[in-house]
């Protein structure tokens, strides 16, 4: 009975979550390899390829879609991952919950727009802020 009142650890927040409402929902997602290694941190907005050319995996959201093929913005990853050259990477991705706008990443060079924004809506995902 002695251990049921004791610090087991402790967690850093992050700013991720912005909300509660609506639910945070989890699924896997298949994330396409690289050219070149390299490590994706949590909170990392992707987009689905699709189109005759799409092959249904994701990609980091500012890359630009081959010929045929649509990109989508789709989902956000959960945690840091690492990506390598030679095959695809199965990951834990958010498809639903509210976020923190300022605490996500895309390709570098490339800015969130409001049709990017409105796609992740109509699938459950909300954009806000966090205030300190």
């Amino acid at each position: 009975m002695k251990h049921l009142n004791r610090k087991v650890g402790k967690v850093a927040y992050d700013k991720l979550l912005a909300g509660v409402s609506p639910a945070v929902h989890v699924n896997s997602g298949v994330i396409r390899q690289l050219g070149a290694t390299a490590t994706f941190p949590r909170g990392t907005v992707f987009a689905k390829s699709s189109g005759s050319a799409g092959d249904g995996k994701l990609v980091i959201l500012g890359t630009t879609a081959i010929t045929n093929e649509t990109l989508t913005p789709d989902s956000i990853l959960c945690d840091d991952t690492e990506i390598g050259t030679t095959a695809a990477v199965n990951a834990a991705v958010f498809t639903g919950g509210c976020f923190n706008i300022d605490a996500l990443t895309v390709k570098d060079g490339y800015t969130l727009s409001e049709a990017d924004k409105d796609k992740l809506r109509e699938r459950g995902i909300y954009l806000g802020t966090v205030l300190s």
